[in-house]
């Protein structure tokens, strides 16, 4: 079983926020630590703020990670001009180079298994373009995810999501790979196209 952080808890909020406010959380912490606390205790003050000053560093190479508006707008435009064969094709050589192992299959709702390490996550990505995507094809994926015995499943959209379909997948686990998601996957997407 993978142990996953509380989303509410402060650590998950932290990693979620700029990076600067975990910094400044771990310099207030340790500052009034250092002040309220006697002198023989101070080295003690100093090291409570060194779980922010973690949590820090980890959201600043995580946001360092992440690609630019610019990339992931190049690589939305790449990829819907592309139709699904050719999707499906740099779709699957990306979850490659990640290090997963790629299985297409024939379902209705579901499009790839990918395995990486010991797990298996059912991908949808047929529906790609879909301007408005609602609960219908995300319950059609949970419901595949338990036929074909996978860990997780993940949607592949570059439209918009539902408010009500993204909670039904935040309640179900369910993965969104949109816009963002997919300019880190595939890199090369919006510069393959754009030299066409």
């Amino acid at each position: 079983m993978k142990w996953q952080m509380n989303e509410n808890s402060l650590f998950a909020i932290l990693l979620r926020s700029p990076w600067w406010v975990s910094m400044a959380i771990a310099a207030a912490v340790t500052a009034l630590a250092v002040a309220l606390m006697p002198e023989s205790w101070r080295v003690f003050g100093i090291v409570t703020g060194a779980p922010f000053f973690v949590i820090g560093c980890i959201a600043l190479w995580k946001q360092l990670q992440r690609p630019s508006a610019a990339r992931v707008a190049r690589t939305t435009e790449a990829l819907r001009a592309m139709a699904w064969p050719e999707f499906a094709d740099v779709l699957e050589a990306g979850y490659r180079a990640d290090g997963a192992i790629v299985t297409r299959i024939r379902a209705d709702a579901a499009d790839f298994t990918v395995k990486k390490q010991w797990r298996i996550t059912l991908v949808s990505g047929k529906r790609f373009k879909v301007a408005r995507t609602g609960v219908e094809p995300l319950r059609e994926l949970l419901a595949a995810k338990d036929a074909h015995e996978a860990h997780d499943c993940a949607y592949v959209t570059l439209g918009e999501v539902s408010d009500n379909a993204r909670k039904f997948a935040a309640d179900n686990r369910i993965g969104l790979i949109g816009g963002p998601e997919l300019a880190a996957l595939l890199p090369a997407a919006g510069r393959t196209r754009k030299r066409r």
